[in-house]
């Protein structure tokens, strides 16, 4: 949610600053604004809407400097317009802030400083920040770095912050606690951003950010401060994405585009995870003794928590072991049952996610052990659970996740392999067989994602469709969430997922005639009670999308299929999600619907 450029160099920081925006936008947005520092006062332009609206504006009136600051805003402390808009500026325009978070106590900070005759333009929590720091400065005659020790020594709450002075016209100052937060180093001058994509066209040397050290940037250096003011020393890492990962390659969308990309997603996935399994005592997943665990929760949100719902059918298969699934929103809030004999995965593609990171915390506060999977080297989860296995996905540019979710599958089986024959529950051989039935799903994706025309075709059919419902029977039932949630991220279309057998617990009142029923079946044993429960629904005027087995009986004409190629029923939800994913995408590219942005959704959640 919201993003964050910013840029001190010897180049015009307008252009990079405004490219910098639109490579932020998956992340959500309602409006943005830039401002630069021209040594003696700030032009700030700030948009309600898309960043073509900004674009505009700056071209009706120019501005130029050699370093600003940029932000997109996603709404949560006063409605989208121009003023609520970033950056905001202190009362007397000496301090410009761009913000991405909550703070939590802006209400009581606000009315201290209204008390004291500071005059507020704005309805956010953000604007106390640039109104705080700027008062700091008045009132006690601080440099920039005692100014950010004071501002964010009275903050309550999350924030990644970017900061100019008109008194330090040649100084970018940046600063987090618990939103992503990274500083890139180029050759041209240095950089803030959100995220990677920002910044990734200038440079891909970065440093990450830790909660509540200070970045203090100018066009030639970059000096790190802890808490303390003590200088400190960071490692720099090295992107190995390439800046074409975040252009969509002539395709229509980036979601399709990623989608495309499975096959080698799942190929270097499976091989990073290769390469850990088969590490010495040193290895990071030694770490885990898995036999001193009695039980294993996973908790995440969103897809990653549909992801989680399928490894649990996997690591119950496998290991023996029970299996519990929490969405991390409630984990935190339910004094879950967790100690030190429970591991507790984490899985989150940005690693950022606001309600994964306090489970995370939540669990570890109780003597659990944790194991991240994320996408994001030097993310909040990455950095503080106890192990870290990073997904192969790259950059994921569409709202909706397509690539990291199947990634995210690849992790899980492997993991419940890897951990089952730790345990004992299977031999070593058939782990092996297990492996290359993994390793093989990159075939199987790529011959799954050829049924996009047969598709795009059924696709059409669909979209003026109120509600559609999604059914499946044991794992089938798990990527039937996964189905649901992209079909109604993107197109707008109600949609329900439910377990095969629980139709006939109410939900097939629900039916009528003309309803659409995605139907999974790839269980041998379970395909004759999935067709059941498809004749039911038929049988009330449904029509039906069959995905997976042959039909069991003669097919009717209201039913249409689709065959999977064939794979070990227990990972097939890779191959499965590939035909929801295109169904999902079709049927919001035939509404004209703009996929890789959708309403009200943002790529990282950071905020509760």
């Amino acid at each position: 949610m919201c993003g964050i450029i910013g840029y001190v160099g010897i180049k015009d920081a307008v252009p990079v600053i405004v490219e910098g925006l639109k490579r932020l936008e998956y992340r959500g947005y309602d409006s943005s604004g830039i401002a630069v520092n021209n040594g003696d006062k700030f032009s700030v332009i700030k948009k309600k809407g898309r960043i073509a609206e900004l674009e505009t504006a700056i071209k009706l009136k120019p501005i130029k400097s050699n370093i600003g600051i940029g932000h997109t805003r996603w709404a949560t402390h006063g409605e989208p317009s121009d003023v609520n808009s970033h950056p905001h500026l202190g009362d007397k325009s000496k301090i410009a802030v761009v913000h991405n978070g909550i703070i939590e106590n802006y209400k009581k900070l606000k009315e201290r400083l209204e008390k004291k005759g500071v005059k507020f333009n704005s309805q956010t929590d953000s604007e106390v920040i640039a109104q705080l720091a700027e008062y700091y400065c008045k009132e006690h005659h601080c440099d920039l770095l005692d100014m950010v020790l004071r501002v964010t020594n009275a903050l309550e709450g999350s924030y990644a912050l970017g900061i100019l002075s008109v008194g330090a016209p040649d100084t970018l100052v940046a600063t987090k606690k618990d939103n992503p937060l990274i500083i890139g180093v180029g050759q041209d001058g240095n950089y803030i951003a959100s995220d990677i994509p920002a910044i990734l066209k200038h440079t891909n040397k970065v440093y990450y950010l830790e909660d509540k050290e200070i970045a203090v940037l100018t066009k030639d250096s970059v000096r790190f401060f802890n808490a303390d003011r003590e200088e400190i020393f960071k490692e720099i890492k090295e992107i190995t994405w390439d800046a074409g990962s975040a252009e969509k390659d002539g395709h229509a969308h980036f979601m399709l585009k990623e989608m495309l990309e499975q096959p080698k997603v799942i190929k270097n996935t499976f091989s990073g995870v290769s390469k850990i399994l088969a590490e010495s005592k040193s290895g990071v997943l030694d770490k885990l003794d898995i036999s001193k665990f009695n039980k294993i929760v996973i908790t995440a949100c969103g897809s990653a928590y549909n992801a989680g719902f399928v490894g649990k059918y996997v690591f119950e298969k496998l290991c023996r072991l029970p299996i519990e699934v929490e969405l991390a929103s409630e984990f935190r809030y339910k004094d879950p049952i967790v100690d030190n004999k429970t591991l507790v995965v984490l899985v989150s593609q940005s690693g950022e996610t606001a309600d994964t990171i306090a489970a995370m915390r939540e669990a570890k506060s109780k003597g659990a052990t944790t194991l991240g999977i994320v996408n994001v080297i030097g993310s909040a989860i990455a950095t503080e659970c106890d192990v870290c296995l990073y997904t192969a996905a790259g950059p994921e540019i569409a709202v909706a996740t397509t690539k990291a979710f199947s990634a995210q599958l690849i992790v899980l089986y492997m993991l419940a392999v890897h951990f089952a024959k730790k345990l004992k529950t299977i031999t070593a051989k058939e782990a092996k067989e297990y492996f290359n039935s993994i390793e093989g799903l990159a075939s199987s994706v790529e011959l799954a994602l050829k049924e996009e025309k047969v598709i795009q075709k059924y696709a059409a059919k669909a979209i003026n469709s109120k509600s559609i419902f999604f059914i499946g029977r044991n794992i089938d039932y798990a990527i039937a969430l996964e189905g649901s949630l992209k079909l109604k991220e993107i197109s707008y279309i109600h949609s329900e997922a439910y377990a095969g057998g629980e139709l006939k617990h109410g939900t097939i009142s629900l039916i009528e005639d003309g309803t659409l029923v995605v139907a999974i079946a790839t269980s041998e044993r379970l395909v004759g009670k999935t067709a059941s429960n498809v004749e039911q629904v038929m049988s009330r005027g449904a029509k039906v999308l069959w995905i997976g087995n042959d039909f069991i009986g003669q097919k009717p004409d209201n039913l249409f299929s689709v065959s999977l190629p064939k794979v070990d029923e227990l990972f097939s939800p890779s191959v499965s999600v590939i035909i929801l994913q295109l169904f999902s995408y079709y049927v919001a590219a035939n509404k004209g619907l703009d996929i890789d942005k959708p309403r009200n959704l943002a790529k990282s959640v950071t905020v509760e």
